[in-house]
């Protein structure tokens, strides 16, 4: 309230920080009931006319007396009920409410992708094309973006996949293709691929902008699918301190049965096999050739990295179980420093298709370490006794004769107990 003393003029120090804080007309400030009105049963329906908006004016009573300073919200022109809303002002307050600014509804942007996947090769092409609008990281006001690719469920490290850092952008162009080799049918319908768009900082630590999760079983055989997607937040993980006393006991343990089964079914790599069963020549053929079980170790892919380097020294033994004699014992050489080894080797087994019908071909990758023990990586059993792809390859081989049978195994970190037996 402006007083006058005088000739001298006085401004109350509710209108002075009024006018400096909000400069231009002065609007009050609404009350909570201005959100929430109450409508009565009996008042008269409101035309939905533009004129009759919100209007706030000083109270008044039952008896028509001014009941002080405070605001209310009244119809402009209401009659007998009072407190009535007109449409148009809920609908201002909804889109007040709405258009309010908080961290949920920050963008982190987009990003635009191709998928193709190759039945023929079983391999997953993934082509980055681009990005706009990344959620700023830098003093700048800019980022340094690059994406990384992991399969889920899967050893992050073993499958992870990354595209080069575009420099000072938010709408970063990358247009590259990255591959994974040794995708089966099989992971297109179970596995997850997640696309994580980061920032790289050379003094510290990359930081994390979203994330996009595409379901494999989207993309079908030999067809290009592209993707225009929003970046994300991770999904929360749920916290035992978050609930009560009462269920942090079964969160922890549940917590801990996840973790156990997660290890015990981690994928390790993958790993391409040959098989080939020739009879014994018949009487009138070519003596030369023997009869028996032709196994060919091709490649593998993304591999467990087991050294420190980031990488391994990759090596592949197989053996013909039982093996009584203990001569069914094969090594491939060691190929240094790689996750995606070719061996392109190729071993035979003198048997017949009797003898074969009752072993078990068991096939370990491991980690070379000159000096000490070697580490394990993973493995696959192959038989009449197992189940999923290591069966219908060695089905297909037995079945097939004279036909060479290739196939991509996945590496586990155990191989079943029941096979692993001389």
């Amino acid at each position: 309230m402006t007083v006058r003393k005088g000739n001298k003029l006085t401004i109350s120090i509710q209108e002075h920080m009024a006018i400096n804080v909000c400069p231009g007309p002065i609007r009050p400030i609404r009350q909570i009931s201005a959100y929430f009105p109450r409508l009565s049963p009996t008042a008269e329906p409101v035309s939905p006319n533009p004129a009759s908006s919100l209007a706030l004016s000083p109270g008044v009573g039952a008896s028509g007396g001014k009941s002080g300073g405070f605001l209310s919200p009244l119809q402009a022109g209401a009659r007998g009920g009072g407190g009535t809303l007109s449409a148009a002002s809920s609908i201002e307050t909804s889109v007040d409410i709405c258009s309010s600014d908080s961290d949920e509804s920050t963008a982190l942007g987009t990003l635009e992708f191709e998928l193709r996947y190759e039945r023929a090769t079983s391999s997953l092409h993934c082509t980055i094309i681009r990005a706009k609008g990344l959620k700023p990281m830098d003093f700048n006001g800019l980022a340094d973006p690059y994406v990384k690719l992991h399969l889920l469920p899967g050893a992050c490290k073993a499958n992870k996949l990354k595209t080069k850092t575009v420099r000072n952008s938010l709408n970063p162009v990358w247009n590259e293709t990255l591959t994974y080799i040794g995708i089966t049918e099989e992971d297109m319908l179970r596995k997850t691929l997640r696309l994580s768009v980061c920032d790289e900082d050379k003094l510290t630590h990359n930081e994390f902008i979203g994330e996009s999760r595409v379901a494999l079983r989207r993309v079908k055989p030999d067809q290009t699918k592209r993707f225009y997607t929003c970046l994300e937040h991770p999904p929360p993980f749920p916290s035992p301190t978050a609930m009560g006393a009462a269920l942090r006991g079964i969160s922890c343990y549940l917590r801990e049965w996840e973790n156990e089964q997660l290890t015990s079914l981690e994928e390790r790599g993958r790993l391409l096999l040959s098989l080939q069963f020739l009879p014994p020549p018949a009487e009138g053929e070519a003596e030369g050739r023997r009869g028996g079980l032709y196994v060919g170790v091709l490649r593998c892919a993304h591999l467990a990295a087991m050294d420190v380097n980031g990488f391994s020294d990759p090596y592949v033994k197989i053996y013909l179980k039982p093996d009584v004699k203990k001569k069914s014992k094969h090594k491939t050489a060691v190929i240094k420093k790689t996750l995606n080894p070719e061996f392109n080797e190729e071993f035979f087994y003198e048997i017949s298709l009797s003898e074969l019908v009752q072993k078990t071909l068991e096939v370990t990758v491991w980690d070379y370490d000159l000096g000490r023990s070697n580490d394990f990586i993973g493995g696959v059993c192959l038989s009449c006794h197992v189940q999923g792809d290591a069966l219908r390859h060695w089905m297909d081989c037995l079945r097939n004769k004279g036909q060479r049978v290739e196939r991509w195994h996945i590496l586990t970190n155990e191989l079943p107990q029941t096979t692993c037996h001389d």
